[in-house]
C-alpha cells in the first residue's frame, strides 16, 4: 500500500520580541504563507489522516493555520514533544512508531526535516535560490510503498517541493 508523508517546515518566526525559542510567534509574514500552504494542500486534495506536530508555538501556530485552510479541528493536532530540536533519525522513529493512516502532515523543525528529507529520498533535493532545501514554510510532499514501520533510507519518492514564494498571495 502507498503511504504519503507531507514535511511542513514551521513558518517564518518573529526574532524581534525577546523569549525562548520555543515560545518564538511567527512573524506576519510566516502567518500569510502558512495559510497559503494550507490554501494550496486544500486545492491539491491533500487532507492529512494525521497531523504530528511539535509543541513549540511557532510549529503550533502553523499547524492551526494549516488546519483552517483544509476545514479540520485544530484538536486533530497530535502534539508530540519528542519533534522539537528532533534529528532526522528521532523523526524518523516516531514515523515507524505507530500506523497514522495513509497521508501523515509532519510539522517540525530544521535540520531535523530538512534531514529527513535527505534521508527518505534516493534523489536530489532541489534546493532554494538561498540555497536551503527546506526555508521556512516549504512543505514536501513524499511517497513510499510499505507500512510505517518500513519507512527508512532512500525507500520514498519526492513528489514535489513547494515553498511559499511560490504560491499565490
Amino acid at each position: 500500500m502507498t503511504h504519503e508523508l507531507l514535511l511542513l517546515r514551521h513558518a517564518k518566526s518573529d526574532w524581534s520580541v525577546e523569549m525562548d525559542d520555543f515560545s518564538r510567534p511567527l512573524k506576519k509574514r510566516g502567518r500569510r504563507a502558512a495559510k497559503q500552504v494550507g490554501r494550496w494542500l486544500y486545492e491539491q486534495h491533500l487532507i492529512p489522516d494525521t497531523i504530528l506536530c511539535s509543541p513549540a508555538m511557532r510549529t503550533l501556530s502553523t499547524a492551526q493555520r494549516v488546519c483552517k485552510q483544509l476545514d479540520i479541528d485544530e484538536s486533530a493536532i497530535i502534539f508530540n514533544p519528542h519533534i522539537y530540536e528532533a534529528n532526522a533519525s528521532t523523526l524518523l522513529e516516531i514515523l515507524r512508531a505507530n500506523d497514522h493512516g495513509q497521508r501523515v502532515l509532519l510539522v517540525g523543525h530544521n535540520p531535523g526535516l530538512e534531514d529527513l528529507l535527505m534521508k527518505l529520498t534516493p534523489e536530489s533535493v532541489p534546493l532554494s535560490a538561498n540555497g536551503k532545501c527546506m526555508p521556512t514554510a516549504a512543505l514536501a510532499h513524499l511517497s513510499f510503498d510499505g507500512n510505517w514501520t518500513e519507512l527508512s533510507d532512500d525507500c520514498a519518492k519526492l513528489i514535489t517541493l513547494i515553498r511559499p514564494d511560490s504560491l499565490p498571495e
